[in-house]
């Protein structure tokens, strides 16, 4: 065989190894692909969800799992988005340090927090509103101007924030605030007269007004609020994230399995709210 003979072969010997070899890599690749799929189930990629207790919106069952109406939305509207969720239930103090280090992925909250600035992404859909209420005994004021609380004893919910609220209420000298365990625990409070009021959501509040009793609760509006999916900002796809997601709502939106997004504003807000936590 002469010179070039050799070269040629050579050349296709080499030629027939690569080829070899990428249909090796490439059959190798599809292997782990369907491993990989395999072991999440076929169901894409996980989005962990931070949740609270907030019921009716948000509350852990006895079986643990997540429930409640912004559950099951953003269930909903991760699946759409071609994401499995994976719900993680935690305090309110562990969800804003989540979502600042990057532990969790997004969390559906409240919108405007002083602690997450700078911290989150909020979604352009915001489809709830919120009420945050002080409530009070029949025969009694009402609460028509934040500066009413001056000399009172105001009840709180233990491990609530009030989207930061909560510590400028504890440094005033002139608001008395006691905390209790639950909302439950807060109305038995406010009937006993261990307080002058309860600052506590509307939603959560009316579930538990169950009691003949409790008909002597009355309510003051004291701020509302809208209610967003917020991405934690540590998550290098955040954006990208909030984009499929408000995306995925508009389309189960005009689908009518999800209920309009409700306007973007600042809602209510009582005279004499403190300035910093509008």
């Amino acid at each position: 065989m002469n010179s070039r003979a050799k070269l040629s072969s050579g050349f296709r010997e080499v030629r027939f190894t690569v080829r070899f070899c990428v249909w090796v890599s490439m059959a190798l690749l599809a292997i782990v692909a369907s491993s990989s799929m395999a072991e999440t189930g076929g169901k894409g990629r996980v989005v962990t969800i931070a949740y609270n207790e907030f019921p009716p919106f948000a509350h852990h069952t006895e079986s643990g799992e997540a429930s409640g109406l912004i559950i099951e939305m953003t269930r909903k509207v991760v699946e759409e988005a071609g994401y499995e969720p994976e719900f993680l239930f935690l305090p309110i103090s562990r969800i804003y340090l989540y979502l600042k280090n990057g532990t969790v992925d997004a969390w559906p909250g409240l919108t405007n927090i002083p602690q997450l600035e700078g911290e989150v992404l909020e979604s352009w859909a915001q489809p709830l509103s919120v009420q945050l209420s002080a409530w009070y005994l029949e025969g009694n004021p009402p609460l028509k101007h934040f500066n009413d609380l001056q000399g009172k004893t105001v009840i709180v919910i233990g491990g609530y924030t009030y989207a930061g609220m909560i510590q400028w209420l504890r440094e005033s000298d002139q608001i008395l605030v006691t905390e209790a365990p639950n909302h439950r625990a807060a109305i038995d409070m406010l009937k006993r007269r261990r307080g002058d009021y309860v600052l506590d959501y509307h939603a959560p509040v009316q579930e538990i007004l169950t009691e003949p009793s409790d008909s002597v609760v009355k309510e003051s509006e004291v701020r509302s609020r809208t209610a967003a999916w917020l991405f934690s900002l540590a998550n290098p796809r955040a954006a990208l994230l909030r984009e499929e997601f408000d995306d995925a709502y508009l389309r189960l939106v005009q689908r009518g399995e999800l209920p309009a997004i409700y306007p973007n504003g600042h809602g209510y807000v009582i005279p004499g709210f403190p300035e910093a936590y509008r």
